[in-house]
């Protein structure tokens, strides 16, 4: 069995702000809260999979910057592989999500992160100026 590798960018904001997405779908993960980002296509570079990714769900242009650990685990036969991203142009637009929200560091937990994400927020907390 093949591992499906998701991308997800933590879109970095002056100010240690960070983007937040929150689901519409499946019914399973709806309301919660996500790093935006999605599958990559066979064939497909992870990095451009994930300008991709943000160009359709959030209508930007983003440059990838660092990786954020290894490889996070998902559902079985899944992971993701998380970067930081910084905007290039453009401004989010919840496309594809129920809404999106700029979380400073003083509210980065207040949205209810999907279980995949909260372990990735509190790494990334740690790499953000304070």
């Amino acid at each position: 069995m093949s591992t499906v590798v998701v991308v997800a960018a933590v879109i970095v904001a002056p100010g240690g702000r960070v983007l937040a997405a929150q689901r519409a779908e499946p019914a399973a993960l709806a309301g919660g809260w996500e790093f935006p980002g999605g599958k990559v296509d066979p064939g497909e570079d992870e990095r451009t999979a994930l300008v991709r990714e943000c160009r359709e769900e959030l209508g930007v242009e983003i440059a990838v910057g660092e990786r954020v650990g290894g490889d996070w685990a998902l559902s079985a036969g899944y992971v993701m592989r998380v970067w930081l991203c910084s905007l290039i142009s453009g401004v989010p637009e919840a496309k594809e999500h129920l809404a999106l929200r700029w979380l400073g560091p003083g509210d980065y937990y207040d949205v209810d992160w999907l279980g995949a994400d909260l372990p990735i927020m509190k790494t990334v907390e740690n790499l953000l100026p304070r």
